[in-house]
Order: structure tokens, then sequence, then C-alpha cells
């Protein structure tokens, strides 16, 4: 059974980086692994995704040019980095990851319904 654990939210400032990390471990098997947050009285949005391979990448308009995705497969573990932080990312932040044997391995899903295993999140607040 594939386990998820998101780690490295915390409180920063207007303007500073994040790292977030989401472990994976309890499977052999290739996942894609897609990015999530919700902020509190909304609903959870995608913020981006990666392939199982590393080589196929997406990233939401929304925070395109801010949010860098990126996997290491020899530790098992996908990151999230975050630049130029604003107010408005605050939110607790979930990795989710899609069977390859599924998506392919050049490809992520985007959608909340394709992942089938969840971390439980990460809080990230952005306040001065």
């Amino acid at each position: 059974q594939l386990q998820l654990v998101e780690s490295g939210g915390g409180l920063v400032q207007p303007g500073g980086s994040l790292e977030l990390s989401c472990a994976a471990s309890g499977t052999e098997d290739f996942y894609a692994i897609g990015w999530f947050r919700q902020a509190p009285g909304k609903e959870r949005e995608g913020v981006g995704c990666i392939s199982s391979r590393g080589d196929g990448i997406n990233v939401a308009d929304s925070v395109k040019g801010r949010f860098t995705i990126t996997r290491d497969n020899a530790e098992n573990t996908a990151y999230l980095q975050i630049k130029s932080l604003k107010p408005e990312d605050t939110a607790v932040y979930y990795c989710a990851a899609a069977n390859e044997y599924y998506t392919g391995a050049t490809y992520c899903p985007q959608g909340i319904s394709q992942y089938d295993y969840w971390g439980r999140g990460t809080q990230v607040t952005v306040s001065s």
C-alpha cells in the first residue's frame, strides 16, 4: 500500500520561499505525483503534477512562474518549490499519487479524481 507523507510547510513571510516534500513508501510501482492545495473555505485545487519518470510536468496557470515541481525517484520523493509567496498561497498542501499503469510514463493527470492515494497535507501560512 502506497503511503505519502508531505513535509516542509510552515509560516513564511510574503515574498519568501518554501520547498515542500512528498515522500512515498510501501510500493515498488511508479506513480505520477500531483500537488494540490486547499485554502480555508475553498475547494481543493490542483497546482501541478509530474509524471512517474519526471519528464512530463504541468503547472497551473495561476501559479506558473512561482511553483516548480521536481522529483527524485532514487529517493522516492517529489518536491514542490514555491517562491515569491503570497498570502493567498496560504493553504494545506497535499500530494497525491496515480499509478503509472493507468497514466503512462510521460503523463500526469490534473484532476483530483484521477489520484488514488493522498497524503495528509502540510500547512503553509504566508503572513507578515
